[in-house]
């Protein structure tokens, strides 16, 4: 089963699934081939800072991501990519893609998301569990707590019937690496 090839897709992987800041025709969760989800991103604003950086996610080389696919109205798509771009490329952290998507009733489709750029400063690479732990329970940026990020992000993961097992963990070893500090 296909999509029409003239429709615009949107793919979040992280907050702009549940906090999109677009208007949408039509809202599915969909799976990414090739990337998963991964707190790779040294964050040094938002949940961090540059002389103590946080974590967020980025869309990381390898595996799959079950995520959230936005169709977007034609008239709306060029609105909807300068918002993108402004609300993710601020740094340059994140390249834009266009990558095929399987959306949960087994329509195929092209999407725009965002990837990791593994060359950038701020791309932290495949962090253990604990020490992701470590970093994202020490550190706190402009927007918050980086640990309230993740658990905020895992509860509106939950909400949508999504897991992230890794996630999880890294989550469950907070009051942990929050003690060892």
């Amino acid at each position: 089963m296909a999509v029409d090839m003239d429709d615009f897709w949107v793919f979040g992987y992280g907050s702009l699934m549940w906090n999109p800041g677009f208007e949408f025709q039509e809202k599915m969760t969909a799976r990414a081939f090739g990337y998963r989800r991964s707190l790779c991103v040294r964050s040094w604003v938002h949940r961090g800072t540059q002389e103590k950086p946080g974590l967020v996610l980025g869309l990381d080389h390898g595996g799959s991501c079950l995520g959230m696919a936005f169709r977007i109205e034609a008239s709306q798509k060029d609105a909807v990519i300068d918002y993108l771009r402004e609300r993710e490329l601020v740094t340059h952290v994140y390249k834009e893609r266009t990558m095929p998507v399987k959306l949960a009733d087994g329509r195929r489709t092209s999407a725009l998301t965002y990837v990791i750029d593994r060359a950038h400063v701020q791309y932290a690479g495949a962090l253990s569990v604990e020490a992701a732990a470590e970093i994202v329970a020490g550190a706190v940026g402009k927007s918050g707590a980086n640990p309230d990020y993740v658990l905020n992000t895992l509860s509106h993961l939950k909400d949508m019937g999504i897991r992230d097992h890794w996630l999880e963990e890294v989550a469950r070893l907070l009051p942990q690496a929050a003690v060892q500090r």
